[in-house]
């Protein structure tokens, strides 16, 4: 019986064409945090990373509009509360 533990790092990165196959490098912060060796055993989930446009981002606004019955300047202000400690 084997048991399976993992835990999770999130790494954005490149992929490379190495010879007739593709790569990924991993950053030596996450190899040396996770004990990792040359052919240790990996899981990789892809997702393919994606930056949208303002554009995008209103249309995806449009498309699912909050719910919220806070208004814009409240809800600007939690932000730069919860992100930079900043109370206006």
């Amino acid at each position: 019986m084997f048991i399976h533990v993992y835990t999770m790092d999130e790494v954005v990165t490149k992929l490379k064409k190495w010879g007739n196959s593709y790569g990924v490098l991993l950053p030596i912060k996450i190899v040396n945090e996770q004990k990792l060796k040359e052919n240790s055993e990996v899981v990789i989930s892809v997702k393919p990373h994606k930056t949208l446009t303002v554009g995008e981002l209103m249309e995806l606004a449009k498309k699912y509009p909050l719910k919220s019955k806070k208004s814009t300047e409240e809800i600007m202000k939690e932000m730069d509360y919860e992100l930079y400690g900043i109370k206006r």
